[in-house]
């Protein structure tokens, strides 16, 4: 199993999976160029991708999408509410839509894909777990203003997890942001702080994670280095590997299979 993040936070979204000689983007929240550039460098060929998958209609998780699909008609997978936002919000997408049921796989050879809810300010969204033939998986979960059962079900004992550091409460309560702002991103419908993310990250090392990504953090409300050291406290007595994912980059983590 591979990730390779081309982007994550506030500004653009978008990330490509691969494993079991299966490549999807999970997101597609930067320009089309940018996207096909991220491809280019990980030997991806834009037009052989097995599938882009939603998480929500935001459009730092969409933006690139509609210009992508001229050139790279590939399916894109979404559940029901997002789909539909999807049709009013990118011109041109429906076409290329594929509705699944959150919880249910949607299995490509040798890779199988499966949505879980999140808590975020939209009428759905949702994470991914993926899945590959030889055993490996990653887990990806941002946009969440808490963490739920159900959530911590399908991110438990992925190799690699992406999970959010959206912001440093303190940072946030006495930066620019208007207060109806900062009310929406500390609700459990907005984001999870790095305090909130030092937990998540504790629970899921402590159950098998080996490699874990902080993402979507914000450029006014949270540095890197912080949540680094923030999170990286939780992880005492653990062996996992933590990191941070590029606002816009190209981030590569890999997880090789356990045999006993």
């Amino acid at each position: 199993m591979k990730l390779t993040v081309f982007a994550s936070g506030s500004g653009g979204n978008c990330c490509l999976v691969q494993g079991g000689g299966r490549s999807i983007l999970i997101d597609a929240g930067i320009s089309a160029s940018r996207i096909r550039e991220g491809l280019t460098r990980a030997e991806v060929a834009p037009a052989s991708l097995d599938g882009i998958f939603i998480t929500h209609e935001h459009s730092d998780h969409i933006r690139g999408l509609s210009v992508f699909l001229k050139k790279a008609p590939v399916p894109v997978y979404a559940p029901e509410t997002v789909a539909a936002a999807l049709c009013r919000v990118s011109p041109g997408t429906d076409v290329y839509l594929r509705r699944f049921e959150p919880g249910r796989p949607v299995r490509f050879p040798s890779l199988e894909v499966v949505a879980f809810p999140t808590v975020h300010d939209t009428l759905q969204s949702v994470g991914y777990r993926v899945t590959a033939a030889d055993g490996t998986s990653f887990a990806l979960a941002t946009d969440t203003g808490c963490v739920t059962e159900t959530m911590l079900y399908w991110l438990t004992g992925a190799d690699i997890a992406l999970i959010e550091a959206n912001h440093d409460e303190t940072m946030l309560r006495n930066g620019p942001y208007p207060p109806s702002l900062q009310r929406r991103i500390l609700s459990d419908h907005g984001h999870l702080s790095n305090a909130e993310c030092t937990w998540l990250a504790s629970v899921l090392a402590r159950r098998g994670t080996r490699k874990l990504v902080l993402g979507h953090l914000s450029k006014e409300n949270n540095i890197p280095g912080l949540a680094l050291r923030t999170v990286r406290r939780g992880l005492e007595g653990t062996d996992a590997e933590l990191m941070v994912a590029p606002v816009l980059g190209f981030l590569e983590v890999e997880a090789s299979p356990c045999f006993a």
